[in-house]
């Protein structure tokens, strides 16, 4: 008779497994709750940004109809399509010609309370047609920032009750400001616009791209592939690890001791502040490319110099390409993080205040971080709704900088 086998699944057993099971259960659902949350808080976010922000595509605006056969101002289309054309029209007076028939049709108060700046908007509509010379015309013209406030249900109650006449009268509304992306800096809201920094941002991105990726790449193919092995090169590597957790601050002092000293006429410029933003990217891009390079399978070398390929074709022929994914995707991290920084960027004066856009590379600029760090520090209505439009552009340009860099990182992605 064969002796009877214990059971191995023992009480003992089967309590110990039913906790561990309740144990993994609990994970799956810490999990799971930590996912929900952090949707549930990004969903938050957007909401409030874009509610927030919905306004800040928009801009008060006053009807004013203008009988240009009464004004007395004379111009051609040859003079129009000439550079002095906005000069011309306001020495010829189109600017007392706005105030006059906004007094005309809505009454002294309303007319004081247009924006100093809409005769340009009347100049801009007769340069593209001046036709309309000939003819009534009416504008919605913007209205300056204390009638906006009224409007909002703000301000002086005079105020809110010549905005509520005019509204009721169909002379007033809030209407979306197409301007607001061609315009640059100013001190009214209603004239503010974003173009400016989005421009300084653009060049001061291409200076950083230009600068960061081919220097980094090139340093990280040589620690990983050329440099011997020993403490200079174990130096080298500890000191880039340190570089990429150095504070940015710490970079803006280093491009205002060195970059502003050699090239002191060049404050706030695109070119400066690229500078800078490429010394504190270049460590991300030298890390993720040497992780990225021995990620290669030695086997990919071996075959390619089975074959007769030299070492430089070894590695600018094979290594590179297959490392090039990973290697853009330090880049993606890096250039993200330069595209929101504001701290190296006030060490070198780009926090000034800029009207009209970069030029060019060499030209004064700022750039949209900065540009929401400013207007965020505004007390008027007005720019608390520009800085979160101007939030939402900051994040449409991220995601299209960083969805052409994916991009590009699947189109060379390579499988072996």
């Amino acid at each position: 008779m064969s002796e009877r086998i214990a059971p191995t699944r023992t009480p003992e057993f089967e309590a110990r497994l039913k906790k561990r099971y309740a144990s993994e259960k609990r994970f799956r659902a810490l999990g799971l709750g930590a996912i929900v949350f952090s949707i549930a808080v990004l969903v938050f976010l957007l909401g409030t940004m874009t509610f927030n922000g919905i306004g800040g595509f928009q801009r008060v605006e006053m009807k004013v109809p203008i009988d240009f056969t009464q004004a007395g101002i004379a111009a051609s289309p040859d003079t129009m399509a000439q550079p002095g054309a906005l000069a011309s029209l306001e020495a010829q007076g189109l600017r007392d010609v706005v105030q006059y028939f906004a007094a005309e049709e809505l009454g002294e108060d309303a007319a004081d309370e247009l924006g100093a700046q809409a005769w340009r908007d009347v100049a801009a509509a007769v340069i593209a047609d001046p036709a309309l010379l000939q003819r009534s015309e009416s504008f919605w013209l913007p209205a300056s920032a204390d009638l906006a406030s009224g409007y909002e249900g703000e301000g002086s109650s005079d105020m809110q009750a010549l905005a509520i006449g005019l509204y009721e009268d169909g002379r007033l509304s809030k209407n979306f400001d197409p301007g607001f992306l061609g315009r640059s800096d100013a001190t009214n809201p209603q004239q503010a616009g974003i173009w400016g920094a989005l421009k300084g941002s653009l060049l001061t991105m291409v200076v950083t791209l230009l600068l960061a990726f081919p220097i980094g790449v090139l340093a990280a193919l040589y620690l990983e592939e050329y440099a011997p092995k020993n403490r200079w090169t174990d130096l080298i590597e500890l000191s880039i690890n340190n570089l990429a957790a150095v504070p940015s601050i710490i970079f803006g002092l280093l491009g205002l001791a060195v970059f502003l000293t050699l090239f002191p006429n060049l404050r706030s410029a695109p070119l400066i502040g690229g500078m800078t933003l490429a010394l504190m990217t270049m460590p991300v891009i030298v890390i993720a490319g040497r992780n990225a390079i021995k990620a290669v399978p030695p086997s990919i070398r071996d075959g390619a110099l089975a074959i007769g390929a030299s070492p430089v074709q070894v590695v600018f022929h094979h290594v590179l390409p297959l490392a090039l994914p990973g290697i853009l995707t330090g880049t993606i991290i890096g250039m993200a993080r330069a595209l929101g920084e504001t701290a190296p960027l006030l060490m070198i004066g780009m926090r000034a205040f800029v009207a009209t856009p970069p030029d060019g590379f060499t030209s004064p600029a700022t750039v949209l971080p900065m540009q929401i760090f400013l207007w965020s520090d505004e007390i008027d209505r007005g720019f608390v709704e520009r800085t979160s439009a101007a939030i939402i552009v900051l994040l449409l340009f991220l995601l299209v900088m960083n969805g052409l860099a994916i991009y590009l990182r699947n189109k060379f992605e390579k499988t072996w």
